[in-house]
């Protein structure tokens, strides 16, 4: 079958996220993918963190709404947006939390969701030299351009020379 290493010239790296270096105050990012929420995921996260308002898990209370039906949970409206975000921002960090957090408008299952991240400001650490700190806006956008949420968070980011995840990737033995 021959050794796989000959058959081609080169590794190449994927996407491995943006480092210090890699921020600059103005810049958009826009996440690859959008995740459309589900009412599986609704009440799932609703139950495993002990949420029992009832917008969110009960249909015939929700008719009641002038929704008239459930509320995606907010703090999981808050994850997903996050989460869309981290390639392009804390694939190499760690959030050192989340400000002025505003949720404009509701989510519903069936919604797909995007996110929206500007950089507001970089700057490097004054207590640990490997690292810095950046400051980004990130807006939730529905399928259909409407902005759900809008927070503010600083995160932690390693400097590239400093990654804990350069060189992990492990040696393949052949054979």
């Amino acid at each position: 079958m021959g050794h796989w290493k000959e058959q081609y010239v080169a590794i190449k790296t994927g996407w491995e996220g943006r480092f210090l270096e890699d921020f600059e105050v103005g810049d958009i990012y826009r996440s690859a993918i959008g995740r459309t929420v589900t009412e599986f995921d609704n009440i799932n996260f609703t139950l495993l963190t002990n949420n029992d308002n009832q917008i969110h898990f009960n249909s015939e209370y929700a008719k009641n709404t002038q929704w008239g039906k459930p509320l995606m949970n907010s703090v999981f409206t808050i994850a997903v947006i996050t989460g869309l975000a981290v390639k392009d921002v804390s694939q190499n960090g760690f959030a050192l939390g989340w400000d002025k957090i505003v949720l404009p408008n509701p989510v519903f299952a069936g919604d797909t969701l995007y996110a929206e991240t500007e950089v507001l400001a970089v700057r490097e650490s004054k207590s640990d030299p490997t690292r810095g700190i950046v400051t980004v806006r990130t807006r939730g956008v529905k399928q259909d351009g409407t902005i759900v949420v809008v927070f503010e968070r600083p995160v932690m980011v390693w400097k590239r020379e400093h990654a804990p995840n350069t060189g992990v990737f492990p040696e393949i033995k052949e054979g």
